[in-house]
């Protein structure tokens, strides 16, 4: 599995391709990208490295972690697929954008081709993405993890020494905090955590160093 990460809009967020290299299908989480120079430049890994775009993830339904998704839903024809719980919070994103940042942008935002529960699994080639729930930043948050490659996608759920913001509608910190301990924590120390914004960590120092799991 090869993953490229692609850091967009004026929020700084973490948008990830990853693909097969055998048969060069390709998924994007949370693809953020706003700004049309950062569209561009996914569209030009894909040309570059052949790949087969097949998946359309999103780890929760913020509007940071949308603005991409017309774009390529336009360019590529691949729906959305995120967690059933976000189903409200992804059509309701639009007035996200116009509370958070006080713009009126247009959000435009393509049909979902799938709503995800815990335990589902998302093929992209050979590689398996199980989807982890882990509500509380947003009602339907979730985690894409694969094991084979030890790679955990969290999202705004789990950042380097921090946890998602729960002050939005719908957030609430005690499930948040109950799910990473639960369904997160529980993984191998070794897996590698790439979160929604900021660095990368992995399971063994946010058992350590993260102060909201201790």
């Amino acid at each position: 599995m090869q993953i490229t990460r692609f850091e967009v809009n004026m929020i700084a967020e973490n948008c990830y391709l990853l693909w097969d290299n055998d048969t060069r299908e390709t998924a994007i989480i949370d693809c953020g990208a706003f700004y049309p120079e950062e569209q561009r430049a996914i569209s030009d890994c894909i040309v570059q490295h052949d790949l087969k775009l097949t998946h359309l993830l999103n780890t929760h339904a913020h509007f940071d972690h949308l603005f991409g998704v017309q774009y390529i839903y336009d360019t590529y024809g691949v729906e959305v697929e995120l967690g059933i719980g976000d189903k409200e919070t992804y059509q309701h994103a639009a007035e996200q954008t116009k509370a958070f940042l006080h713009v009126d942008y247009p959000l435009h935002l393509p049909p979902v081709a799938r709503y995800l529960s815990a335990g589902d699994e998302v093929q992209v080639g050979s590689i398996t993405l199980q989807v982890i729930a882990t509500p509380g930043h947003t009602p339907g948050g979730v985690c894409y993890y694969c094991a084979e490659e030890g790679v955990l996608f969290s999202g705004d759920s789990l950042f380097r020494h921090a946890i998602g913001r729960c002050d939005f509608p719908g957030g609430n910190q005690t499930s948040l905090v109950a799910s990473l301990r639960q369904n997160v924590l529980t993984l191998p120390p070794q897996v590698k955590v790439l979160p929604g914004h900021g660095e990368m960590t992995t399971i063994a120092e946010e058992k350590q160093m993260n102060p909201y799991l201790l």
